[in-house]
């Protein structure tokens, strides 16, 4: 049995034609060619392929055979890759990132994040985004070791030579523990969190080794993952500063208390966003950077990066 052989884009797209119009002629008028030349094209790609794709025996107008339908599958998915490879194509001579990589703070609050991600696909369909989520230190450890093109980090204690930062605003930290811990049946005196076990997010990075942020315990359990520190937390082995919007929901069920601790003051936690200064963000990363900040900002428009700002102070989580 003889291999089929290779059909072209042109009569894969006139087989497209011919089904959504719904005829030879229809097919024929919308491509602006004579309906002969559709046949002939219909006919040879039947002969190269060995399958009948239409009836047009039994029905009036050509009807999809069983191997038609299969085809026509194959055929829609290969029209969207050459659809989505001329669009990147035009986006890299448009000036356009073949690809943007973000690594994101873990402490960000996710309904932030989703609808972030959510509009970049809608705006920059052909635009790869890789993502990461890390943990103080190791955000700006992955923008300057190139991992990463874009991050949107916590505050840096000392922020490293080569790295541009923009201000990205703020999320308040809130000491909490579940209803049972000592901690949560207040009041509290002055020292009293010291005494127990504080839950506090930590990271490998070498940039933020040796450095402790809002920590009041000498007892302490390092937890790389938020996710882990909030079950923890909920489960009453210890207490804890965590995003307020994390944590919204379990307030006002029950499942966890805000502390009051006269050692605690209001903490809000500055997010910025940074870059190498040597890698100037591309469109799509610009267009990160205006979202992140919560605002339509005409740099992301006319292509003109924003002039960052004096790196805030540190702060800690």
């Amino acid at each position: 049995m003889s291999e089929p052989g290779t059909p072209t884009l042109d009569q894969l797209s006139i087989f497209l034609a011919v089904v959504e119009e719904g005829g030879f002629a229809a097919a024929a008028r919308r491509l602006g060619r004579a309906t002969s030349a559709i046949t002939y094209a219909i006919d040879n790609l039947e002969a190269q392929l060995g399958l009948p794709l239409f009836d047009r025996v039994t029905t009036r107008r050509p009807a999809l055979t069983q191997p038609g339908q299969a085809v026509l599958a194959e055929a829609r998915a290969i029209a969207r890759d050459v659809d989505m490879l001329r669009a990147r194509v035009k986006g890299l001579t448009e000036g356009l990132e073949a690809e943007v990589s973000l690594v994101v703070t873990v402490v960000l609050p996710m309904e932030q994040l989703v609808g972030v991600l959510q509009g970049f696909q809608a705006a920059f369909p052909t635009v790869p985004l890789r993502l990461h989520m890390e943990a103080l230190g190791a955000v700006p450890q992955l923008v300057l070791n190139r991992t990463a093109t874009l991050g949107l980090a916590g505050p840096i204690h000392m922020q490293p030579p080569g790295l541009t930062s923009i201000a990205a605003g703020t999320v308040q930290m809130i000491p909490v523990a579940a209803p049972c811990h000592p901690l949560a049946l207040g009041p509290n005196a002055p020292g009293a969190a010291a005494s127990h076990t504080q839950l506090v997010l930590t990271d490998r990075s070498p940039l933020t080794e040796g450095h402790d942020f809002a920590v009041l315990a000498p007892r302490s359990w390092r937890l790389a993952d938020l996710g882990a520190k909030h079950a923890l937390l909920k489960a009453g082995l210890g207490w804890g500063g965590m995003p307020e919007p994390a944590v919204r929901e379990d307030i006002a069920a029950g499942r966890l208390v805000r502390l009051d601790l006269p050692d605690w003051q209001a903490i809000p936690y500055g997010f910025q966003i940074i870059h190498r200064t040597d890698t100037p963000p591309g469109p799509a990363a610009r267009w990160l950077i205006a979202r992140f900040r919560g605002r339509d900002d005409p740099a992301a428009r006319t292509g003109m990066p924003p002039a960052p700002p004096p790196p805030g102070p540190a702060t800690g989580a």
